[in-house]
């Protein structure tokens, strides 16, 4: 019965209301977690911080994933609109993670205004 409610009422949920047509809804870029383990989620917290504050990321989808490898450690990269940017591995102890979250965002930085200038200079990249 609820179900049925539901999707009776989806096409209203669907349709924008008069005022959200007026004006544009930007939202910024989005930040995937594929993370696993302990050093995954500690990695992502310390660059999702920078990238929260990175202004201008509206249409960028950033994915981090990981896998792990038993016994050896675990492969860390992140794509930027299904693009491969960085790629870094943790071994089975302590690591920086901060420090490597901050060259990451360097990457990603340098990344975004690549793609950014192209666009302006008419050069379409085919993964934007």
């Amino acid at each position: 019965m609820m179900w049925r409610a539901l999707l009776l009422s989806l096409p209203l949920l669907l349709s924008a209301p008069a005022w959200a047509q007026e004006d544009d809804i930007e939202l910024d870029g989005l930040l995937v977690d594929r993370t696993l383990t302990r050093f995954g989620k500690d990695f992502l917290y310390y660059y999702s911080g920078y990238w929260r504050d990175l202004p201008g990321t509206q249409g960028f989808i950033v994915t981090v994933s990981e896998t792990v490898y038993p016994q050896a450690g675990t492969r860390l990269w992140i794509e930027v609109n299904q693009t491969k940017i960085y790629e870094t591995y943790f071994g089975r102890r302590h690591n920086n993670m901060k420090e490597r979250a901050d060259q990451a965002m360097l990457v990603t930085i340098d990344h975004v205004t690549q793609v950014k200038a192209n666009i302006m200079l008419g050069q379409h990249d085919d993964h934007w």
